[in-house]
C-alpha cells in the first residue's frame, strides 16, 4: 500500500487515474444510485484523499479542533463567499414575484412591440426579470402570459416560450446573484463587477441567436398549441386587491444592486485608493450590500407601501430561503471537492497534461464543464466541480479579473449545454408548455446548446482580444 500511495502522490499518470477515478465514481453515485449530489461530493472527495494518503487529521481534524480540516475549509470558504448573495438574490425575486412586477413587466413589453413582436418582448422579458428570479420561478410566473399571446395569435406556443426561457436561463447561467455564476467567482477568486460585466457582454448575442433567431426559425416548422388544461390558469393575478407597481419601481430595484455593483467595479480602477468617493462605493457596491440595500428598498415600494403587512412580508422571505438548502449543500461539498484536489496535487498533475496537450484554460474549462453536465443533468454540480479541477491551474497563473471572469463564463457556459432528459429544467419546459418529449429535444435541448456554445464562443473571442 505504501507504494501505491508513493505511485499517486509523485507520478502524473497515478495522479490524474486517481483524479478521473474520482469523477467516475461520483457520476456513478449521482446517475445510477440517485445519491443526493452533495453527499456524493463529499464521499468521493474523502475517498480521494483517503487513497492519496493524506492523513486523517489533515482531512477531517480532531476532536478538540478541527477548523483547520480541509473537510471544514473547503465547505466554510465557498459558503462563506456565496451564502448571503444567494439568499438575498432570492428574497429580491421573491417580493418582485409576489407584487406583480414580472407579469406587469411583460404586459407593456407585449403592449410595446404589439403582436407580431410579441415573441422578442416575452425573451426580453425573461431577459430583465430572469436576473433576480431563478429560472424555475420565472417559468411558472409568466407562464400564463404565454399562454396569453400564443391563443391570441394562433401560432405555436415555441415561438413564445422559448424566447422566455432563453431569457431566464442564460441570466441564470451567467449573471449574479444567481448560484452558478457566484459559485464560479468565489472558486476562482472574481470581482462580481467584471462578472457582471462580461457576463451580460456573453449573454447578449447567445440570447439573440438562441433565444431570437433559432425559436423565430423553429416555431415556423412545429407547430404546438396552448395545451387545454393552461387555459383556465391564464388570467391568475398573484398580488389581486393591491395596486400595481409602478413599471419604474421595478426597474430601480432590479437594477439597483447592478448598478452598485458595478459602480465599485469601476471606480477601483478610475479613482485614487484615497478618495472617499471610492470608498464609499466600495462599501456600497459590496454584492452582499448592494443586495442587502436592494431587499430594503423592495421590501418597502413593493410590500409596505402597497398595503403588505411585516407577516406576510417575513413569510415571503422565510418562504423564498427555504429551496436554498440542497443548492448551498452541493455548493460547500464541492468547495470541499476542489480543497482535495488540490490538497492531493492533481491539479499541478492536469496543468502539466493540459499544458502538453495545447488547450488554452479557457477551453479546457469548458470541456470539463460541458462534460460534466451532459453525464449527471445538474448545472450546480458540473460548475462546482469544474471549479475545484480548475481553481488550482490558475494559482501560479498571471491573470487579470476580465481574463478570470472570462474563465468563469466558460465554466458556466459549459453548464448548460445539451439539457436532456437527467435535467429537472427538460421536465419543467416539457410539462409545463405540453411540448412532448422529442419535440422538447429538438427544441429546447437544441436553445440551450446554443446559449452555451455562443457565450462560449464570445468568451473565447474577448478573452483572444484582451490576452
Amino acid at each position: 500500500m505504501p507504494g501505491f500511495v508513493d505511485w499517486l502522490q509523485q507520478d502524473t499518470a497515478g495522479l490524474l487515474t486517481l483524479s478521473a477515478t474520482g469523477i467516475a465514481v461520483l457520476l456513478l453515485l449521482i446517475i445510477r444510485l440517485r445519491v443526493e449530489p452533495f453527499i456524493a461530493l463529499i464521499v468521493v472527495g474523502m475517498l480521494i484523499a483517503l487513497t492519496a494518503g493524506i492523513p486523517v487529521e489533515e482531512l477531517v481534524g480532531n476532536a478538540q479542533d478541527s477548523g483547520d480540516s480541509l473537510l471544514e475549509s473547503g465547505i466554510g470558504s465557498t459558503l462563506g463567499h456565496i451564502a448571503a448573495i444567494v439568499g438575498l438574490g432570492s428574497v429580491l425575486g421573491s417580493l418582485l414575484e409576489a407584487s406583480g412586477g414580472a407579469q406587469l413587466l411583460t404586459r407593456r413589453l407585449l403592449r410595446a412591440f404589439g403582436e407580431r413582436r410579441a415573441p422578442l418582448a416575452m425573451g426580453l422579458s425573461g431577459l430583465v426579470f430572469g436576473i433576480p428570479v431563478f429560472f424555475d420561478i420565472g417559468v411558472f410566473v409568466l407562464a400564463p402570459l404565454v399562454y396569453v399571446a400564443a391563443r391570441q395569435s394562433g401560432r405555436s406556443i415555441l415561438l413564445y416560450c422559448l424566447p422566455l426561457a432563453a431569457g431566464l436561463s442564460v441570466t441564470h447561467a451567467f449573471l449574479p446573484p444567481h448560484p452558478g455564476p457566484v459559485v464560479a467567482a468565489g472558486l476562482l477568486g472574481v470581482d462580481l463587477g467584471w462578472l457582471i460585466l462580461l457576463g451580460a457582454v456573453c449573454a447578449l448575442p447567445a440570447f439573440a441567436i438562441a433565444g431570437v433567431l433559432f425559436p423565430a426559425w423553429i416555431g415556423k416548422r412545429i407547430h404546438l398549441p396552448v395545451p387545454d388544461d393552461m387555459l383556465a390558469t391564464d388570467e391568475q393575478d398573484t398580488d389581486a386587491g393591491r395596486p400595481e407597481p409602478a413599471l419604474g419601481t421595478v426597474a430601480f430595484v432590479i437594477g439597483l444592486p447592478m448598478v452598485l455593483i458595478l459602480g465599485a467595479t469601476f471606480t477601483s480602477i478610475a479613482l485614487p485608493e484615497t478618495s472617499p468617493v471610492r470608498t464609499a462605493l466600495t462599501f456600497l457596491g459590496n454584492p452582499v450590500v448592494a443586495l442587502t440595500l436592494a431587499v430594503l428598498c423592495a421590501s418597502w415600494l413593493l410590500g409596505f407601501r402597497r398595503g403588505m403587512s411585516a407577516q406576510e412580508v417575513s413569510s415571503l422571505t422565510g418562504a423564498s430561503l427555504k429551496p436554498l438548502g440542497m443548492i448551498l449543500l452541493v455548493v460547500g461539498a464541492g468547495g470541499f471537492f476542489g480543497e482535495v484536489l488540490e490538497a492531493t496535487g492533481v491539479g499541478d498533475a492536469l496543468a502539466g497534461s493540459l499544458q502538453a496537450v495545447g488547450l488554452p484554460m479557457l477551453v479546457s474549462a469548458y470541456v470539463i464543464s460541458a462534460g460534466l453536465r451532459i453525464a449527471q443533468g445538474s448545472a450546480t454540480v458540473a460548475i462546482v466541480t469544474t471549479g475545484g479541477i480548475v481553481a488550482p491551474l490558475l494559482a501560479g497563473a498571471d491573470l487579470s479579473q476580465p481574463q478570470l471572469a472570462l474563465i468563469a463564463i466558460a465554466i458556466a457556459s459549459g453548464s448548460i449545454i445539451a439539457s436532456h432528459v437527467n435535467d429537472g429544467g427538460f421536465w419543467i419546459i416539457s410539462r409545463y408548455f405540453g411540448i412532448p418529449v422529442a419535440e422538447t429535444l429538438k427544441t429546447w435541448t437544441v436553445l440551450e446548446t446554443l446559449l452555451s456554445v455562443v457565450g462560449f464562443a464570445t468568451a473565447a473571442l474577448l478573452s483572444a482580444l484582451i490576452g
